[in-house]
């Protein structure tokens, strides 16, 4: 009896041991659990942080390849719209666009999240990311800076800097993030299975095709075209600032791509190795072709081959295999080589090739994605309709893809004539022909961007240096008669 009480004893004691050790062994493996989410949410909100500031730089890059692309007379007016959009851009997209985007509202816009005000759930779209939401919108935003600052590339050198001024926080605040909610907000796109991983449609197509119509509406460049419609060369003043400027872009692209999973995952490597073969394959195939075309390899255009790569494989780079992205990308180059000697032939300025590197490549990109979608990185991850036509011939995807694209082209493309069609009305775009001959930076700004090369030793631009600047122009430049008075 006393031996049995004891056995009973010792095992409910042992049981009781048992029990405290499992419990507290789960207690410790909770901990552990907690910790390693804890430090993935930091690791995440980290990468996250650094990617936003590559793409933050990527402004500097947009102001060099922009400003070396077009004459010396405009270079501080150039850098001053690249600083002046994406200022506009942050507050706007702060106060309202940000809402609308990723708020929580309808199929066709956000309606909820004014001043980032109702806290993570007011923003679902965006809870499959662990950073916190500041981290969130701060990533957010340099995209809308980007789509922005893409437009003022295409009007540069003869646009209204007050008026550019509002219609970038109208870009930024209103029309990007709008179709923007229809892709990556949970709206109808992304209900029917559209694909756009870093923005080739939701950021670059949108700057595009704003910056076709924006181009269109402010007229050409003095000089530009002559009697008979024949565009003439108008030289940048600093090739080396422009292709500087490419390299800028190509290492903010590290952050604008691989960035876009908003966490510290493995497939960064994928996209950032797709990204650059992209980039690689755009330089070399336009670079061949402008050199079969005009005898010469012209660097600007091997600046843009790479940009047009870049551009196109934004939207596919987390869905195709390095093999496609190379095509992707080779294919770009010789696409936006194209373009910029078409919108020439019709009597588009561009002075950057802003409209061919975004708004085109931008769109085939995104159609790219149809053609090249690999199995294991969209049916098999659970994206998308299907994977590309070239793997099952499955015409399913790019016809989402299409649609997407048509859809986004006319968004942007009516609300761009409303928005410049108001602002052409009441500011005006364009600034007089006087003032787009002596420079946009002294007309503008009161200053030169090379003041020493204007005035020699003088320190101040004066009348007197002012008047003869303008003498030297007109009888330097041979306008056509209709030009000269154009508004």
């Amino acid at each position: 009896m006393f031996r049995r009480r004891t056995l009973t004893v010792a095992g409910a004691t042992l049981a009781f041991l048992g029990l405290g050790a499992g419990i507290a062994w789960a207690q410790e493996a909770s901990a552990v659990e907690d910790l390693i989410n804890e430090q993935k949410v930091l690791l995440d909100t980290v990468w996250t942080l650094v990617a936003a500031f590559l793409v933050f730089f990527m402004q500097a890059g947009f102001a060099m390849v922009e400003g070396g692309l077009t004459r010396q007379k405009n270079a501080a007016n150039i850098v001053m719209k690249n600083l002046a959009d994406f200022s506009m851009a942050s507050i706007a997209y702060w106060a309202f666009g940000f809402a609308f985007m990723f708020g929580l509202g309808n199929a066709f816009v956000g309606t909820s999240g004014w001043f980032l005000g109702g806290g993570e759930g007011t923003f679902d779209s965006l809870s499959w990311a662990t950073p916190p939401l500041t981290a969130k919108w701060l990533f957010q935003v340099v995209f809308a800076g980007t789509a922005a600052t893409i437009v003022s590339g295409a009007m540069a050198e003869r646009t209204k800097f007050k008026t550019y001024l509002l219609a970038s926080g109208l870009i930024a605040g209103v029309i990007y993030p709008i179709s923007g909610h229809w892709i990556w907000g949970g709206g109808w796109l992304a209900e029917r299975g559209f694909l756009d991983f870093a923005g080739s449609t939701v950021v670059h197509s949108v700057g595009g095709w704003v910056a076709l119509v924006g181009a269109i509406m402010v007229g050409a460049r003095l000089g530009k075209f002559d009697k008979k419609g024949k565009p003439r060369a108008i030289p940048g003043h600093s090739i080396p600032m422009a292709i500087l400027g490419v390299f800028i872009l190509w290492f903010g692209w590290f952050g604008f791509n691989p960035g876009s999973t908003m966490g510290a995952i493995l497939d960064i490597g994928l996209i950032a190795v797709n990204t650059n073969l992209a980039a690689a394959a755009g330089a070399i195939t336009a670079t061949g072709l402008i050199w079969f075309i005009g005898k010469k390899p012209d660097v600007a255009m091997a600046g843009n081959g790479a940009l047009a790569g870049l551009v196109a494989i934004t939207a596919p780079c987390a869905f195709v295999e390095p093999w496609a992205a190379v095509i992707i990308g080779a294919l770009a180059g010789l696409i936006v080589v194209g373009s910029v000697i078409f919108f020439d032939r019709i009597r588009v300025d561009d002075p950057v090739g802003a409209i061919s590197v975004h708004g085109v490549c931008g769109a085939f990109g995104t159609l790219s994605l149809g053609l090249f979608a690999a199995p294991r990185l969209t049916i098999d991850a659970g994206y998308g309709k299907s994977a590309g036509v070239f793997y099952n011939g499955d015409f399913a995807q790019l016809g989402v893809q299409a649609l997407g694209v048509a859809t986004v082209f006319l968004w942007a493309v009516v609300t761009a004539v409303v928005l410049f069609g108001i602002l052409k009305a009441t500011m005006g775009l364009r600034v007089s022909p006087e003032e787009e001959l002596e420079g946009l930076d002294i007309g503008e700004h009161g200053m030169w961007g090379y003041p020493e090369i204007f005035l020699g030793a003088s320190a101040l631009p004066t009348p007197e240096a002012i008047e003869s600047v303008r003498k030297s122009l007109k009888s330097s430049i041979d306008l056509p008669a209709e030009e000269t008075t154009r508004q």
